[in-house]
């Protein structure tokens, strides 16, 4: 199990970390779903159901990672823009500033978890009654 937790977390880090890109994360995706297919196919879990059974409890564990990275890999494609920790390489002013795109993604994203295996955005818009939205530089 620790292996698989090691592996994600090195495929998050590379392809869904500070800076993105569509083509990391479209191979992130691919990559943490087949780990998670792959993790569900020879998963293991020992002891016995007498006692605090801590095998059950890593393997849980490992399995929301799984989870949350695909998750995480999913709203990192959807926010076609830079903003905040979503720096997506391919959305930058031409002095290398993050470009937003407030008019497509001025809205906070929930996502719900479906056992269908497809999450559904929710969104809920941003309103601003006090401050003016507009892209930032910081040279």
């Amino acid at each position: 199990m620790d292996s698989f937790h090691k592996e994600l977390g090195s495929i998050l880090w590379d392809h869904c970390g500070m800076e993105r890109t569509k083509e990391g994360l479209t191979h992130a995706l691919h990559r943490v779903r087949a780990l998670k297919s792959e993790f569900w196919q020879g998963v293991k879990v020992t002891g016995t159901n007498e006692e605090l059974n801590q095998a059950l409890e890593r393997a849980g564990r490992v399995a929301d990672f799984f989870e949350l990275g695909e998750l995480m890999c999913i709203d990192a494609l959807h926010r076609e823009e830079s903003c905040g920790a979503h720096f997506r390489a391919e959305s930058q002013t031409a002095e290398g500033e993050a470009l937003r795109d407030d008019d497509r993604f001025a809205y906070v994203a929930a996502w719900e978890f479906c056992v269908s295996g497809t999450p559904v955005l929710h969104k809920e818009h941003l309103e601003y009654d006090y401050v003016e939205m507009k892209q930032r530089s910081y040279t």
